[in-house]
């Protein structure tokens, strides 16, 4: 079987690298050692940390977007996922750093490479919808209670880090499932989401919505990647630190200290086998963010019957 080539939106590094942390080479090692493992354009995604440090990594990530070569993941943009979040779904996140989601305060961290931007809609300013689709960002709801998904154009995460399916009133996942609008992110590592939580949202959403994420951790296949040896707190099992907190990571789950699922340990092809194992994939999910970010292919992945990938061809 051949696809294009995958696309991550939501991850926040592999092979030891943190993108609240990394150096612009750091990023450029990344970009081109997963582009082997078919992952051919990427969205670093930074968690909740103060303005400055923001300002400084999408400086980096933007610097090395400037610098790379075609053997490389195309470097898309930045997606930010902190800062703007609702501190009753806070996950892992600091949330002494959190702000009020206004267009005051986005200007503070604005730049031209912010191409998706999760936040609490509950929480939101109303102008601020307006400004960031003005600016051609894509508006993710999450880390968020509210049901209200008007002005968003997708779901982060869904099911994590968000008020739940209920069966009175509004909820976030609930909103997220039947609005047609609405495209859906989901980590199907087999540990963020059960097998039935998936097999609903598989069957409720339109094939055409799913957009399959890692939210993978810096952790994630970094034994025995030489790039290892210069992130001393990013260890192939063991303890980490990541979003200011120390993480627990057994080789299969990372979790905070009181158990709060950190993200994931797997990347997009680890993810598409797991679900081909179910019975429960796609070759559609592949091409969906293509549809969301108005991208062009430029390459493609040989998979064998088992999904093993074969091969990686980019053009």
């Amino acid at each position: 079987m051949k696809t294009k080539l995958l696309v991550e939106q939501h991850f926040h590094g592999c092979y030891g690298v943190d993108f609240n942390t990394a150096a612009v080479d750091d990023v450029l090692d990344l970009a081109k050692n997963i582009l082997n493992e078919g992952i051919g354009y990427i969205f670093p995604t930074l968690v909740t940390d103060s303005v400055e440090n923001i300002k400084r990594q999408i400086g980096i990530i933007k610097q090395a977007a400037a610098r790379q070569t075609r053997d490389m993941a195309q470097i898309c943009g930045v997606h930010l996922e902190g800062i703007f979040l609702n501190p009753e779904k806070k996950g892992i996140h600091d949330m002494q750093y959190f702000l009020q989601p206004t267009v005051e305060n986005f200007k503070l961290l604005e730049d031209d490479f912010i191409k998706i931007v999760t936040l609490a809609p509950e929480l939101t300013e109303p102008e601020l919808f307006g400004y960031l689709r003005g600016k051609g960002v894509k508006i993710q709801a999450g880390h968020c209670i509210g049901g209200d998904l008007t002005g968003c154009d997708g779901a982060t995460h869904t099911f994590n880090a968000m008020s739940g399916i209920t069966h009175r009133g509004k909820s976030t996942a609930l909103s997220a499932l039947i609005n047609d609008d609405i495209y859906t992110e989901v980590i199907a590592d087999g540990v963020h989401v059960s097998d039935d939580a998936l097999k609903l949202l598989f069957k409720t959403k339109q094939m055409n919505k799913v957009i399959l994420v890692s939210d993978c951790l810096p952790c994630t296949r970094s034994n025995p990647r030489p790039l290892w040896e210069r992130v001393p707190h990013a260890a192939g099992e063991g303890e980490f630190t990541f979003a200011g907190s120390k993480i627990f990571y057994d080789g299969v789950k990372a979790t905070s200290a009181e158990g709060t699922i950190a993200g994931s340990t797997k990347l997009l092809p680890d993810i598409i086998k797991i679900l081909a194992g179910k019975d429960m994939f796609s070759g559609q999910y592949i091409s969906n963010p293509y549809d969301y970010h108005g991208l062009t292919p430029h390459g493609e992945i040989e998979w064998d019957e088992n999904f093993n990938i074969v091969k990686v061809t980019s053009y």
